[in-house]
């Protein structure tokens, strides 16, 4: 069974795929700094595929298809508070204050929603994983 069907098999399609991320940024996005460099590729490539078929607008679609992952697990946050931050997030993913046990007791978390304690670093760190957001979110 063949793994790849490349004339040149896998060192030369590796080879071949260096020199294509040297010249697009063209990767899983893992940050925001990857999702800026990503939109600003699909706008690139928007320019030049308008009602075209073929290898650009294949890759529009592949680069299009990485934004929409990304922005499905990874919303808008909105420039609030840090407690309202919070507050949306519950809402956007349908949880309720016992759903983040894990990270701090209800108690705190009540405490957090209401204004009547700010968020800790560990705290702010954890809500960050769990919501694959930026810590500064919470601080």
């Amino acid at each position: 069974m063949k793994a790849l069907s490349h004339p040149g098999g896998v060192p030369e399609f590796a080879k071949t795929w260096s020199i294509l991320q040297g010249q697009i940024f063209l990767k899983p996005i893992r940050n925001d700094a990857d999702y800026r460099r990503m939109v600003a590729l699909a706008n690139q490539l928007a320019d030049h595929v308008e009602g075209e078929e073929g290898s650009l607008a294949d890759l529009f679609g592949v680069v299009s298809d990485l934004i929409e992952v990304w922005e499905s697990h990874h919303p808008d946050l909105p420039k609030a508070e840090p407690k309202d931050v919070l507050r949306y997030l519950l809402d956007a993913h349908d949880l309720k204050q016992k759903d983040l046990a894990d990270i701090a007791s209800p108690t705190v978390i009540s405490d957090i929603l209401a204004g009547r304690r700010a968020i800790s670093k560990s705290v702010a760190k954890a809500l960050a994983e769990r919501f694959g957001t930026d810590v500064s979110a919470f601080m």
